[in-house]
């Protein structure tokens, strides 16, 4: 019976960190940002960690994808459960913290295969946290399913594997799509809120600053601020979430106005997205004013999507030569359109046609314009 109960959790949290590790590892810059966002100010406020967010992605994924493996065929058994241990209380303590404090929305945990919430991720947590102590007092009844040489091959494979497979997706794009703005999605569709969808409620805070000390306000609280307060600002407080389109903050700004209606019915447009222009890769932006010709000539309609700053988008024109222009759009929209930095995305009236790395240029497939029906003389 306590076999039965050992091997379970065992079955369980093993099957479960693969699936995760290999869901994070299909997309590992996806998961860089989110622990980037924890990183950020806002969160731990600890931005010297940032630039190794990608390192530290790549590492943590495969990590899982072997820890799982390794629990699966009793591979050095007190070594997998006590780092299976500390990694579990770590995710734990995070989305706890993401939960109470409503700071990062969703942990990435399942990457966007699967949106949870910080409480349901927690919950998760708690429920693996509880499965491993299972383990941890019972790990004389994980015993290894094969001989030494067979566990050391398979350790070896999965090892090679996922690494092959984190340099693959890094340099081109994730192997399978699980964005709102993958190939066959309409943009435009993927915006509309329907018919009787659930609003949100929102409450207006106001920041005053008394005795030195901000402190908040609601409307009904307004009637006994106290005499000497300064205001400091306004912020509005989400009581309850509604349904929010899985496509949200799209923008295609210039001058101060947006043209994505406009744009998005263009029947061929190419966007080249760079997120940021500072962090392009130069190799990818020195091959876009060729692609930019190319594609002009097959009848499409040209510009560039970034969050960058007009300065450093007159800087960046000019380093590499650039003649199309450039529209503004929040650098986490940029990020979830695309991984690479840049990319390039075939759109026909706001369909998604095709998306490329720009390692992988020769793939794209331009479509010619529409044939105008010829007109047949008529002999009489």
């Amino acid at each position: 019976m306590k076999n039965l109960i050992t091997q379970f959790p065992r079955l369980f949290v093993g099957i479960l960190f693969i699936i995760s590790g290999l869901i994070k590892l299909n997309d590992p810059i996806g998961f860089s940002y989110k622990l980037a966002e924890y990183f950020s100010e806002p969160v731990f406020n600890m931005p010297f960690f940032v630039p190794f967010s990608l390192a530290l992605a790549l590492f943590l994924v495969i990590l899982e994808v072997v820890l799982g493996v390794m629990l699966l065929i009793g591979y050095k058994t007190k070594f997998t459960i006590w780092s299976l241990l500390i990694l579990i209380v770590l995710f734990t303590f995070l989305t706890f913290y993401s939960a109470y404090f409503n700071v990062v929305k969703d942990c990435g945990c399942f990457g966007d295969a699967l949106k949870v919430t910080p409480w349901q991720s927690f919950t998760k947590d708690i429920v693996l946290l509880f499965f491993i102590l299972i383990l941890f007092f019972n790990k004389k009844l994980v015993k290894p399913l094969f001989g030494n040489v067979i566990q050391n091959t398979i350790l070896f494979i999965t090892i090679i594997l996922s690494s092959l497979m984190g340099a693959w997706v890094l340099n081109h794009l994730p192997l399978i799509d699980f964005r709102p703005y993958k190939v066959g999605e309409n943009i435009q569709k993927g915006m509309r809120i329907p018919d009787g969808a659930e609003k949100s409620v929102v409450e207006m805070v106001f920041i005053y600053k008394v005795g030195g000390v901000d402190k908040e306000f609601t409307e009904k609280d307004l009637m006994n601020i106290p005499e000497g307060a300064v205001f400091v600002d306004r912020k509005d407080k989400v009581i309850t979430e509604g349904f929010v389109p899985p496509i949200h903050d799209f923008t295609m700004e210039k001058d101060g106005a947006d043209y994505k209606d406009e744009l998005l019915d263009e029947p061929k447009l190419m966007l080249i997205t760079a997120y940021d222009l500072n962090l392009s890769d130069e190799n990818g932006m020195a091959k876009m004013e060729k692609l930019n010709q190319k594609a002009k000539a097959k009848g499409y309609k040209v510009i560039g999507m970034t969050a960058s700053s007009p300065e450093e988008i007159a800087a960046t024109k000019k380093q590499f030569g650039l003649t199309f222009d450039f529209y503004f759009c929040d650098g986490i929209t940029i990020k979830t359109i695309e991984r690479a930095n840049p990319s390039i995305v075939l759109l026909e009236k706001g369909t998604i046609k095709q998306q490329v790395h720009h390692n992988d240029i020769a793939a794209l497939t331009f479509y010619p314009h529409p044939q105008k029906p010829k007109k047949h003389r008529v002999s009489c």
